[in-house]
């Protein structure tokens, strides 16, 4: 329905269309998980260093100057707009009720500047205000990482769950999140606290899988198998809306490997976070794309963000060239997953390396932007400079001291990616107003969506 909706939208702005390309072939059957046990690695707690002494008057001017150039600067606005008229489309129809049943779902990939979900949490309070609340959608199945983060959920793992894929990489059958659990164990549970009125659970189906079963508020939902061929699993269930404590609980000493929930409601918009720390834009690529793109399509995403760079910045071996090549990639694969997606890629944001005497700014950054820029522009999606609304090149020193960003000289604070998620609404929402005074005047509707009366 979405697609045949999106006409409008392209009459309206003439926005212009991206082909879908062919499904990648059936994924080959993945190494069956070893037999976990009860130890989990140790935790490593990340030491940030504390950034230099500032007095409260130079913090409050660096702090003035930083917000008033991010909301400001007219070369951080987002290139090549038209690309987010499918999205301002959808958006329209959600805050009209015009569509009903499904809530609008934005898909955030990217490094530890999503995985800390400061900045996309941001960006979910916002627009669920003025849309709606669409539930958490996609949370990843326990904690399964040090550090993970979700602020508009509460979730826990028992211990003999082993953690697989990530940033180390495995053998890519690790879905949306790039990351998923396995065990060999019966007993072994993962819970989510939330709220939502659809229940979805991915997982992995293998020969031999074995067996779970699922509860909602102490009340049993169901038991599944997963002994089948190799591929994607889901378990789908209506519930009550309102507030949920779901349990997993796995039944026999057999391999079950899952991915994790979906719990939203039938409107409203989600803002679902998929980073992981360190990761790199190469790392979707590394993932089996069958797997990847079932897991992308079965959320049909309103808007997709890719949001890499910090990392491949820092590395000498990216070529223009290469890292082009890389984007290409994963810009295709996304498209072929969500071909009435909006895409929009993020900059990568300004940073240092510190060193010993001093902090000196890497020099990939100004490759990788460039890159990033070409690649958007090349697959019709829209991009946003996230370094040129920090500032340009530099900036993060004015940031740190601001005391808007952590004394890496790479993470913001909390202040920090929320300043950067109310630039980046603020942006969206001042181009769909844009959208939303054309769409009316084509299609002759009063403010309330309704067709105009005419005598």
């Amino acid at each position: 329905m979405r697609a045949g909706l999106l006409r409008v939208a392209v009459f309206v702005l003439a926005a212009a269309a991206v082909p879908v390309l062919p499904q990648s072939p059936a994924p080959k059957q993945p190494a069956t998980a070893k037999k976990t046990t009860t130890r989990t690695p140790a935790k490593r707690r990340r030491t940030v260093p504390k950034p230099p002494p500032v007095s409260p008057q130079a913090r409050a001017e660096a702090a003035e100057s930083v917000e008033s150039r991010v909301r400001s600067a007219p070369e951080t606005g987002i290139e090549n707009a038209a690309a987010m008229v499918p999205l301002y489309e959808l958006m329209y129809r959600q805050e009209h009720r015009m569509d009903e049943g499904e809530p609008l779902r934005v898909l955030q990939f990217g490094d530890s500047h999503t995985a800390a979900d400061d900045w996309p949490g941001e960006l979910r309070a916002r627009f669920q205000q003025r849309f709606g609340p669409g539930g958490p959608g996609f949370v990843q199945a326990g904690r399964p990482y040090a550090g993970f983060r979700r602020l508009d959920v509460k979730s826990t793992m028992s211990r003999g769950w082993q953690t697989l894929g990530g940033v180390r990489g495995g053998d890519g059958f690790d879905g949306i999140a790039g990351v998923s659990l396995a065990t060999s164990r019966a007993g072994e549970t993962v819970t989510l606290e939330g709220e939502g009125e659809v229940l979805e659970f991915f997982y992995w189906n293998q020969p031999g899988g074995g067996s779970f079963s699922l509860e909602d508020n102490g009340e049993p939902l169901g038991e599944v198998s997963t002994d089948g061929p190799p591929g994607p699993g889901y378990f789908r269930k209506e519930l009550v809306a309102g507030a949920h404590a779901l349990a997993l609980k796995t039944l026999n000493d057999a391999p079950v490997r899952i991915f994790g929930w979906v719990l939203e409601r039938r409107s409203g918009i989600t803002w679902e976070t998929l980073g992981l720390n360190g990761a790199q834009a190469d790392l979707l690529l590394k993932q089996d794309a069958a797997l990847l793109q079932d897991h992308i399509a079965r959320r049909n995403p309103a808007l997709v963000l890719i949001a890499y760079g910090t990392n491949e910045s820092r590395r000498k071996d990216w070529t223009l060239e290469s890292y082009q090549r890389t984007l290409d990639g994963v810009l295709r694969l996304v498209r072929s997953a969500a071909p009435a997606a909006s895409i929009l890629v993020v900059g990568a944001p300004d940073q240092f390396v510190r060193t010993r005497r001093s902090a000196v700014a890497p020099t990939g950054t100004d490759l990788i932007l460039a890159a990033q820029r070409q690649a958007a522009a090349e697959h019709r999606c829209a991009f946003w400079n996230l370094r040129a609304a920090m500032g340009g090149a530099g900036s993060m020193k004015q940031w740190v001291r601001a005391g808007l960003a952590q004394g890496d000289y790479v993470h913001l604070t909390a202040a920090g990616y929320k300043l950067v998620g109310q630039a980046l609404y603020e942006l969206i929402m001042g181009q769909y107003a844009i959208f939303v005074s054309i769409r009316r005047q084509v299609m002759g509707e009063n403010g309330n969506g309704s067709p105009v009366k005419t005598h």
